[in-house]
C-alpha cells in the first residue's frame, strides 16, 4: 500500500472513531459510514495532488 493510500486509511479512521466516541454514529453503522468517509478524504486529498510539470525535451534526452 501506497504511503498516500496508508495516510488515508489513518485518517479516515481517526475521523470515524470521533464521530463514534461523539455519538454521532453507533458502531453498528461503523461499515457504511467508513466507506462514505474514506471515498470522500480519497477523492479530496487526490484531486488536490497536483500532476508534475511536463519535461522539456531538453530534459527527456
Amino acid at each position: 500500500m501506497a504511503s498516500i493510500d496508508e495516510q488515508i486509511l489513518k485518517a479516515t479512521k481517526e475521523i470515524v472513531v470521533k464521530f463514534i466516541e461523539g455519538g454521532r454514529i453507533s458502531p453498528s453503522g461503523f461499515q457504511q459510514v467508513f466507506k462514505d468517509v474514506y471515498h470522500t478524504v480519497e477523492k479530496t486529498v487526490k484531486s488536490s495532488m497536483t500532476p508534475p510539470p511536463p519535461q522539456k525535451e531538453k530534459d527527456k534526452k
